[in-house]
């Protein structure tokens, strides 16, 4: 049993998560999605920014291949994270619905998506742990 959260095993199949591992010419990036499964992904990123959430996308992202979603060192401890393929299959499943548009994209505030034209879909929190840089893998389910 896993506690209160039911399908974080089916979670931590699709996702590693490693913050503390150093890669070498990845030291620009503070947060970095890489992409290990056979599919090219589409990513949405969320993050609570001064005073409000801040949704930006898309990062269109190859079989074993990787993006610096964020270039500055990280401010937030939590990232919201949304992957679909390009099929519009999602990849992640999250718990907080934050905004997103079918082309790329910025959208502040995180409540009426659909009353100010956007989609809403549901992200999955990372905790960064409050470190600089953090790097999270997509993996291909089992």
């Amino acid at each position: 049993m896993l506690g209160p959260f039911p399908n974080i095993s089916r979670v931590l199949r699709l996702v590693g998560l490693a913050g503390l591992i150093p890669f070498p010419g990845m030291a620009k990036a503070e947060f970095a999605v890489c992409n290990q499964s056979f599919d090219v992904v589409n990513v949405a990123i969320g993050q609570f920014e001064e005073d409000a959430f801040v949704t930006r996308g898309w990062w269109t992202i190859g079989p074993n291949q990787c993006a610096n979603v964020i270039r500055d060192e990280l401010q937030a401890r939590y990232i919201y994270v949304f992957a679909q393929d390009v099929f519009g299959k999602e990849i992640l499943q999250g718990t907080k619905p934050l905004c997103l548009a079918p082309k790329r994209f910025v959208i502040r505030g995180e409540t009426g998506c659909l009353l100010r034209g956007h989609l809403e879909a549901l992200f999955l929190e990372v905790d960064t742990l409050e470190t600089e840089r953090w790097t999270l893998f997509l993996a291909p389910p089992p």
